[in-house]
């Protein structure tokens, strides 16, 4: 006799990662899930309806669904019986000089990206406590283990989520629920493309000549490098949430992308954490050359993805 299907709520769904998520999960051959894919803009539906084919009404529902408030929150879950899965996918970036960001901006970042997750989180866990299972899933970022010059806001909401979620993982075992939290590297979206433009033409008022020079001369090639070398496009990361999803003991963590993980690696290297600054440093101020052709090493897969002891 097959399994009843298990609900899987997907926060973020217009676009990149939700979207391919949503509907690789909904296509799934053996019929595991059952899923509601939300926005907070049903305007922007379209796309995702179209990707859905034939699921769509029938192991697909689109649904409205704003992570920074309370009432969309509460609107949503009582359209669904009980969540089995929740991917918290919602997510904004911000890139720049701190000097030249305002405070509205960087209190979004974290009103989306931490309090968003965590508003969804107690949403759930009440039905899942209750039944004694479930599992939540977190899209986090490498950013969430390493900082990255000029992501300072937006690493910093991932660093928030990735202390709350390992925190909260020890008392939920106790409850059969487990915590994921995917950790992608760079990844090529339209959303990011739109991103980097933008701050390519900002002005960040109020920031010197000097760092306003690194961020355009230094930060940016550097970050256009990176996305090239090594970026991952929505759908390999939706592959690696999904075998995130259909894991009978589901991790902890896990990186999706195996060139870019000797970069992270260097803080297990040194707990510290000064080798990977110092090294961090180097590369984009002393020797940008070099940076680049160690992207272009990863891409081709010359440098090994293993750095640490065995």
């Amino acid at each position: 006799m097959a399994s009843t299907p298990r609900t899987v709520l997907i926060s973020g769904c217009s676009s990149g990662i939700g979207l391919e998520l949503a509907v690789q999960l909904a296509q799934d051959p053996r019929q595991r899930y059952q899923v509601v894919a939300t926005m907070r803009d049903l305007r922007k539906k379209e796309m995702l309806e179209a990707a859905a084919g034939e699921a769509l009404g029938k192991t697909l529902t689109v649904a409205q669904l704003d992570v920074c408030n309370d009432e969309s929150v509460a609107q949503c879950l009582d359209c669904i019986q009980e969540v089995d899965v929740l991917v918290n996918n919602a997510g904004v970036g911000l890139v720049g000089p701190l000097e030249g960001l305002s405070m509205d901006a960087m209190q979004n970042v974290f009103d989306t990206n931490f309090f968003g997750a965590i508003r969804l989180v107690k949403a759930v866990l009440p039905g899942m406590k209750k039944r004694r299972q479930g599992h939540i899933v977190v899209v986090s970022s490498v950013m969430g283990l390493q900082g990255v010059m000029f992501n300072d806001v937006y690493s910093a909401s991932k660093f928030a989520l990735e202390g709350f979620f390992e925190s909260l993982a020890i008392q939920l075992l106790q409850f059969n629920i487990f915590i994921s939290l995917v950790e992608p590297g760079p990844v090529v979206t339209d959303f990011e493309g739109k991103l980097m433009a933008q701050v390519s033409a900002a002005e960040f008022p109020g920031t010197d000549p000097e760092t306003l020079a690194y961020f355009r001369d230094f930060y940016l090639p550097g970050s256009r490098e990176l996305f090239r070398s090594v970026g991952q496009s929505p759908k390999d990361v939706a592959q690696a949430i999904a075998k995130v999803i259909g894991s009978t003991r589901p991790p902890l963590r896990k990186q999706t992308n195996v060139r870019y993980l000797p970069l992270p690696a260097l803080k297990a290297l040194d707990p510290s954490g000064s080798l990977y600054v110092r090294t961090a440093h180097s590369l984009l101020f002393r020797w940008p050359r070099l940076l680049h052709l160690g992207l272009r090493c990863l891409a081709c897969g010359c440098l090994p993805a293993r750095v640490w002891p065995r």
